[in-house]
């Protein structure tokens, strides 16, 4: 590893990219600094600690793990570096905890602007502490707020992230889903676009997912697994495409403000009660019961909406290009240097519709 006079610069930088920060500029970059400084110090090489431990689950996990991480590369034409070759245990159940916000009655994110990463949908902390005194922050400003944990985050090919314990003990099916995600941001990142990022990367792991499936036919559970992933992701979208479509009615009307207020928490009450109803045939669904505890109002809808708005353009410009993902990546690549509103529009066409009527699913 590095030493820490060398790390500064691009540690800086990663910083910037991710979008961590505080109330000042220096509480910003610090917290940031000394977080992703002390992930990578921690950061043990996979072989070594697969020899050392005498934890027989994170033994199998890891080496299934490293398994996932060649199959990245070689079958998904992911960046072929050291990521996800070594592992932390962290000793907290997320590595940062993301805040959003939006103002009470609009569905646009509140955005934090960078000078590499540009602008961001969400702010991250290491020290949930500190997610939660920035989320009060907001909220004392009347922005409605969500402050979501993460197990995981990509520095956009910076440095080699490594395994973290925050989720290298899920299920086969999340490692695998995470590892192709994160990868996916060190093929494209655009400046000001969250939106198109996380699609993006939601898109090629899920195209992942399948593959790894056809390669592995015999894993009944990681098959399950899956479907079961794909099903909660659909109801899920649904439900919180249902209630934007009505708040965005709310808000564009001419009542007064307390009709708005009101009508608001009537359409999240009903929201919730929906969801009870449709995940009692889930067996369980505790990622989507933490969105509900961590804010069911405008910041979660917008937090949702991040890794789906277009998933689905995504999925449909890589069945143009045949599902050949190296000409699909080029194709991304193309997109991403065109300024917004063209770059939507070519994805809208790709999905054979025109970008005027498309509806952006939650999820």
């Amino acid at each position: 590893m590095r030493g820490p006079l060398r790390l500064a610069a691009p540690l800086a930088a990663v910083v910037v990219s991710l979008g961590i920060a505080g109330c000042s500029a220096i509480e910003f970059y610090w917290q940031g600094f000394s977080g992703q400084l002390d992930l990578l110090a921690q950061a043990r090489p996979v072989p070594e600690v697969v020899e050392s431990t005498s934890d027989p689950m994170l033994k199998a996990k890891l080496e299934r793990a490293q398994e996932m991480r060649a199959f990245a590369s070689r079958e998904l034409g992911l960046p072929d570096n050291a990521s996800y070759t070594r592992y932390v245990d962290l000793g907290r159940p997320y590595v940062v905890w993301n805040v959003f916000a939006a103002p009470e009655f609009s569905l646009a994110p509140r955005q934090w602007c960078f000078p590499i990463a540009g602008c961001v949908a969400y702010r991250g902390y290491f020290a949930e502490a500190d997610a939660r005194a920035e989320g009060a922050r907001l909220a004392a400003e009347g922005y409605d707020v969500h402050v979501a944990g993460v197990p995981a985050y990509s520095t956009l090919g910076y440095f080699n992230d490594p395994l973290l314990s925050t989720f290298v003990r899920a299920r086969d099916s999340e490692i695998a889903r995470l590892i192709f995600h994160e990868l996916a941001h060190q093929v494209v990142y655009v400046k000001d676009d969250t939106s198109f990022n996380e699609s993006f990367a939601v898109a090629v792991e899920e195209e992942g997912l399948a593959r790894w499936q056809a390669a592995h036919p015999g894993n009944a559970q990681f098959a399950q697994d899956v479907a079961r992933m794909h099903r909660l992701r659909a109801d899920f979208r649904t439900l919180i495409r249902g209630a934007r479509d009505r708040l965005a009615t709310l808000y564009a009307s001419d009542l007064p403000e307390a009709d708005k207020r009101a009508r608001k928490a009537e359409i999240f009450a009903d929201m919730r009660v929906e969801y009870e109803r449709i995940k009692g045939g889930w067996d369980g669904a505790p990622v989507f019961d933490r969105w509900f505890a961590s804010g069911a109002n405008n910041a979660g809808i917008v937090a949702a909406g991040l890794y789906a708005d277009h998933v689905q353009q995504f999925a449909a410009l890589l069945a143009s290009e045949g599902g050949d993902l190296p000409r699909f990546y080029e194709r991304v690549r193309e997109l991403a240097v065109l300024p917004k509103a063209q770059r939507e529009q070519a994805l809208e066409a790709a999905a054979g519709r025109p970008a005027a009527t498309a509806a952006a699913p939650g999820g």
